[in-house]
């Protein structure tokens, strides 16, 4: 008897499996650039807090200029040269320059991301690192930053924990915000309420686990070849200035801009 052949064939894919393999091939362009993107929100909502203690630092150095030449007649007349208006300015500017610097601190640093296959196939519940090689691993990271620790392995990574945190809240916020004043019409303040809190959580957890912590892996990987292309006597003071830049910004977003808790209460 002839032998037919089957008729049977593989199953296609889906469309939005084939939506998902396309828009795959562009994660080297739309990683780096969301990386990019939640560490300049996060800074600039760290900015944002700091904008009153600046002001209040620029009048207390004005205070003190003033009583200083108010003492001469000859410079008496120089207690108003500067102005509550230009006072303003002032702090407003260093603001902005605190932010952009902060800026090419941390954010630049995430355009360099990439991502690598793994060496060995894995479980699907673990998640691959983004390194290079094994060398650029979370554990060999670790390990370093505890056994030649340098100000710049520990500061980047931790401003950029809470600048990324600050960015996350931002976008929580972004989205309860929304729901709340779209649905309250309809559902009323208590429902509303609820499935507002309920999605900020959601946002909040999904851009810290897809975008948060590659961001700080990024800025750990950048401080660790910085430091070991000096050597370990120079490592010390690599990037030292930009440190005392950063650390005051991650932690005024860690402590002012990341109300984590208040999705909750």
């Amino acid at each position: 008897m002839p032998v037919h052949p089957s008729s049977s064939s593989e199953p296609s894919s889906s469309f939005l499996t084939d939506l998902s393999r396309f828009l795959g091939a562009f994660r080297w362009a739309f990683m780096p650039l969301g990386l990019l993107a939640l560490v300049a929100v996060g800074v600039h909502a760290a900015a944002d807090t700091l904008d009153d203690r600046l002001l209040t630092a620029v009048d207390r150095l004005d205070s003190a200029f003033d009583a200083w030449v108010g003492q001469f007649p000859a410079f008496a007349s120089m207690v108003d040269w500067v102005s509550l208006e230009t006072r303003t300015r002032l702090a407003r500017a260093l603001a902005l320059a605190w932010e952009l610097a902060a800026d090419l601190l941390l954010a630049l640093p995430a355009l360099g991301y990439r991502e690598s296959e793994a060496a060995r196939p894995v479980a699907p519940w673990r998640p691959v690192t983004a390194s290079a090689s094994e060398a650029s691993s979370w554990k060999a990271l670790l390990r370093r930053c505890l056994r030649r620790p340098t100000p710049m392995r520990w500061v980047r990574p931790l401003a950029t924990a809470g600048v990324v945190l600050a960015g996350a809240c931002t976008v929580a916020r972004l989205v309860q915000g929304t729901v709340y004043l779209s649905w309250r019409p309809l559902f009323g303040d208590v429902a509303a309420d609820w499935a507002a809190r309920g999605l900020a959580v959601a946002a909040l957890c999904g851009v810290s686990v897809s975008l948060g912590w590659r961001a700080v892996l990024r800025n750990l990987q950048h401080a660790d070849a910085a430091c070991e292309a000096v050597g370990s006597r120079r490592a010390w003071t690599r990037g030292l200035l930009g440190c005392l830049v950063v650390a005051p910004l991650g932690f005024a977003a860690a402590w002012d801009a990341a109300p984590v808790l208040s999705f909750l209460r």
